[in-house]
């Protein structure tokens, strides 16, 4: 569950607690139903913000996949990105005079 499915259950929710009136006697609750959904949503919000990668487990220090030495010194606590250098050779001139 993301982060607009939550906020959309939560919204739902709401409406469903605090806006819709039902008859004295009903075999569901609407209120109950509404107030359900609101923690349904506000976990799935917890969810998805607590396993969310900015803001999951490398923002608080937490890394994950090294070893008991911990992460590599000085630079970077990330493996270095891979690059692909491409570079071109001239050909050479064909020989004879220059075109006219």
């Amino acid at each position: 569950m993301g982060i607009p499915v939550s906020l959309i259950l939560i919204a739902v929710g709401a409406i469903l607690a605090f806006a819709v009136h039902q008859d004295p006697n009903p075999s569901v609750d609407i209120d109950v139903v509404g107030w359900i959904l609101m923690l349904v949503g506000l976990a799935g919000l917890l969810l998805s913000l607590t396993l969310w990668e900015r803001w999951g487990p490398g923002a608080w220090g937490w890394h994950r996949g090294y070893g008991p030495g911990g992460p590599p010194a000085g630079g970077s606590p990330y493996p270095p990105r891979r690059r692909t250098v491409v570079e071109e050779e001239q050909a050479p001139p064909p020989p004879g005079p220059p075109p006219p």
